[in-house]
C-alpha cells in the first residue's frame, strides 16, 4: 500500500491492533503493552504517518503554524533569517515553529516528518533535500519553499542568494585593487551556498587573475575553521595578497589567525568575507563582505509560502534569485575607522 496520507485506520490494520490503541500510543495516555507500542511506533513510522492536528480544529482546519527546517540555528546567519521569518509570519497571524538537521539526510527527514500535521506549510534549508527526499518526506498537499536549494522542481518555489556573482564581484575588485594572489577559504563541500561562491571564485580568478595559481582551503563555515585556514595559510612559502573567505564567520577567524601573528590588515593582506552579518562592521577593523539581505531572504519565503495556503493561489512555483552586493571596509583598504562601506558594488539578479 501507499505510505503517503496513510490514516490511522491504516495503521491499526498494519499493526493488527484497534484505533483505540494506536490513538494511545501515539498520544502517549498508557494502558497499551510495551510491546504493542513497539509494533504500533514501528508501523507508523513505515507508513510516515502523522497525528493530523490541523484536523482537530473543526471551525477552520488550520493550526496557523508555520514550520521551519533549517541546518543550525547557531550564528547571526540562522539569527537574522529567523528574525525575518518570524516577522512577516507574525504580521499575519501565523505561528513559527523551528527545527535543525546537523546529522545527515535521516536527521533532516526526521525533522521534516516531525512537523507534519502540526504546521500548515513549511520553509526548509537543507543541504540533503532534493526531489526524491521531498517525495518520500511530505504529503503532496503540504505547502512548501525552499531556500538556498538546487532543487527546480513545478511544485516548489525556490529563494536563492545570487553566490556566484557575489563572489565574482568581491574577487573581481580584491585582484582590481593589485592584490592578484587571492587564496579562498570553501565552505562545506555539500553545502549549495559554498559550491557556488567556490565556482564564483573560480570564475573570477580564470577571468580577472589567469595567470595566479588558485589557493583553496577547506572550511565548514565555523570562525574555528576560518583561524585554522589562517594558520594553513601563514605557513605557505608564498603568502596570498588577499584572502576571501566564503562566509563572515570564517573571514573573522581568519582574521584573527592574522593578528595573532603580527600581520597588518590590510597592508600586509587582505582580508573578505561573505553575508554581511552584524559582527562584521564591529571587528578591527572592519570586514570586507558581500552582503546579503538576510532578513529579507526570510520575509520574502514567508510571503510566499503564507500566498501558498490561500486555495485560489495559482501562481507557479520558480527559482528566484536575490542579488547581493560587495561593501568594501578597512579590512580591504577603506580609510581607517570607517565603519561605514566606502564602496558597494551591485550584483546581478539572474
Amino acid at each position: 500500500m501507499t505510505t503517503k496520507n496513510a490514516t490511522i485506520k491504516d495503521v491499526a490494520r498494519e499493526a493488527k491492533v484497534s484505533v483505540a490503541s494506536v490513538s494511545r500510543v501515539l498520544n502517549g495516555t498508557g494502558g497499551v503493552t510495551p510491546a504493542t507500542q513497539k509494533i504500533v511506533r514501528e508501523v507508523a513510522a513505515r507508513l510516515h504517518y502523522v497525528p493530523d492536528n490541523a484536523a482537530r480544529s473543526l471551525i477552520t482546519g488550520r493550526t496557523n503554524t508555520i514550520g521551519a527546517v533549517l541546518p543550525d540555528l547557531y550564528g547571526e546567519f540562522f539569527s537574522e533569517l529567523i528574525r525575518g521569518i518570524d516577522l512577516a509570519a507574525r504580521a499575519r497571524g501565523l505561528h513559527l515553529l523551528v527545527s535543525s538537521s546537523h546529522d545527515g539526510v535521516e536527521d533532516a527527514a526526521a525533522a521534516v516528518r516531525a512537523m507534519r500535521g502540526r504546521v500548515d506549510g513549511m520553509l526548509i534549508l537543507s543541504e540533503y533535500v532534493d526531489a526524491d527526499f521531498l517525495g518520500n518526506n511530505l504529503p503532496d498537499n503540504l505547502p512548501v519553499v525552499l531556500l538556498d536549494s538546487p532543487v527546480k522542481s513545478a511544485r516548489y518555489p525556490v529563494f536563492n542568494i545570487d553566490n556566484r556573482a557575489g563572489a565574482i564581484a568581491m574577487v573581481r575588485h580584491l585582484v582590481e585593487s593589485g592584490r592578484e594572489r587571492v587564496a579562498f577559504i570553501a565552505g562545506p563541500k555539500t553545502n549549495f551556498d559554498a559550491q557556488q561562491r567556490d565556482k564564483g571564485y573560480r570564475a573570477a580568478m580564470a577571468k580577472h587573475a589567469p595567470d595566479a595559481q588558485l589557493t583553496i582551503v577547506a572550511g565548514d563555515f565555523s570562525e574555528e575553521s576560518g583561524y585554522r585556514a589562517g594558520r594553513e595559510l601563514l605557513a605557505q612559502k608564498k603568502r596570498p595578497q588577499a584572502v576571501f573567505a566564503a562566509n563572515d564567520m570564517m573571514a573573522v577567524g581568519c582574521l584573527y589567525a592574522f593578528k595573532e601573528a603580527g600581520l597588518d590588515v590590510p597592508k600586509d593582506i587582505a582580508v573578505a568575507g561573505f553575508d554581511d552579518i552584524l559582527i562584521a562592521r564591529y571587528v578591527t577593523p572592519p570586514l570586507s563582505t558581500v552582503q546579503v539581505r538576510i532578513a529579507d531572504l526570510g520575509r520574502i519565503a514567508l510571503e510566499r509560502l503564507a500566498a501558498l495556503l490561500d486555495p485560489a493561489d495559482t501562481t507557479p512555483a520558480s527559482v528566484q534569485t536575490l542579488g547581493c552586493e560587495i561593501v568594501i571596509r578597512e579590512t580591504c583598504g577603506a580609510s581607517a575607522g570607517a565603519t561605514a562601506p566606502r564602496k558597494r558594488r551591485r550584483t546581478p539578479n539572474t
